[in-house]
Formats: structure tokens, C-alpha cells, sequence
């Protein structure tokens, strides 16, 4: 069995629409985090910018919370802007729904394939595996991935599951030899 491995190379962008501009997409940059206290209650947001006017603007995280709320090592991670904190918040699907963004993957992975894979005593059986969340059509990814076209891809793969269905979790598949 191969081991393939879908990887985040950077944070996505988001799709947001600017209130400046109008322009679709925006970024977090550095990934900060704006942390505002009134009396016991917190609000957290995460700062994103526009690629195209560099406007800033907030997408909410925590709205009033309590303070006692919060996992100690969590707020610190607000204050201090840890990296591994603003992809968690960022790769949420409800933060996403609440501040209706979707996010932009293009050029923000990569596919991890060992090569060599051809000297594997035929049939191959292929072990895809995600990182983060990235939507990918798993025949695009295994054409990629064996360099093989599309309709070759239809001829020698063998899949439980629907190849021209995105998916954004891991799947197997299996590389069947020439007729």
C-alpha cells in the first residue's frame, strides 16, 4: 500500500466580499487576533484582510462570552496570534457559516506521492490521506498524482467511492496494470 498525503502549503483565501471595494477575496496574513473585553465578557475576532484594497475587517470568533468560558491555554493563544490557533478557527466550518465566507484552496496545497511507485507488484492499492479539509475531486487528484489522463483514469482505477464527487476526507483506491 502507497501513502499519499494531501497538504496545506499555506492558509487558504477566503472568499468574502469587500464593503470597499466589492473584490471576492480576502486573506488573514499573519493571522491576528483582536480580543476586546467588556466588564466579565469577551469578544474575540479573527483579522482578515482585502488582496485587493487592503481594507481590514473582522470575522467574528467569540461573541460575549464569559470570561471563565475560555480554556486558559486558548486565550492565551488569542492574545499571542498562534498560527495553530488561527487555522483551527479559520478551517471551522461553523466560524465559516456564522461570517458567511467560503474558502479559496487554489494553490494552497499540495499532493505528498512517493514516485517509484511503478516497481509495486501489480495490482497497487493507493492510500489517500488529508491533512486539513481541501476539497479535491478525486479523479483529478489521482490523474495528477500517477500523471495519467482523465479517461486513463476511468480505464485503471478501481474506487469504493465516486471519483467525480469532491471530497475533502481521505479515500483509497486501487491502480489496476495495462490490459
Amino acid at each position: 500500500m502507497l501513502p499519499w498525503a494531501v497538504r496545506r502549503t499555506r492558509l487558504p483565501l477566503l472568499s468574502l466580499r469587500c464593503v470597499d471595494c466589492r473584490s471576492e477575496s480576502a486573506t488573514t496574513g499573519e493571522g491576528r487576533f483582536r480580543v476586546n473585553a467588556n466588564g466579565k465578557l469577551l469578544d474575540v475576532w479573527l483579522l482578515v484582510r482585502c488582496v485587493s484594497c487592503d481594507r481590514t475587517s473582522k470575522l467574528t470568533v467569540h461573541e460575549r462570552a464569559p470570561v471563565r468560558s475560555f480554556d486558559p491555554a486558548e486565550l492565551d493563544g488569542y492574545h499571542a496570534n498562534d498560527q495553530g490557533l488561527v487555522a483551527a478557527r479559520l478551517l471551522d466550518p461553523l466560524l465559516a457559516r456564522r461570517n458567511r465566507f467560503t474558502l479559496d484552496w487554489a494553490g494552497a496545497w499540495e499532493l505528498d506521492a512517493p514516485s517509484g511507485w511503478s516497481d509495486e507488484a501489480w495490482p497497487v492499492r493507493v492510500e489517500v490521506a488529508f491533512d486539513d479539509p481541501v476539497p479535491v475531486r478525486p479523479e483529478w487528484l489521482i490523474a495528477q498524482g500517477l500523471g495519467f489522463s482523465r479517461s486513463e483514469v476511468a480505464r485503471r482505477i478501481k474506487s469504493d467511492t465516486p471519483l467525480r464527487r469532491t471530497r475533502s476526507t481521505g479515500f483509497s483506491f486501487t491502480v489496476m496494470p495495462l490490459d
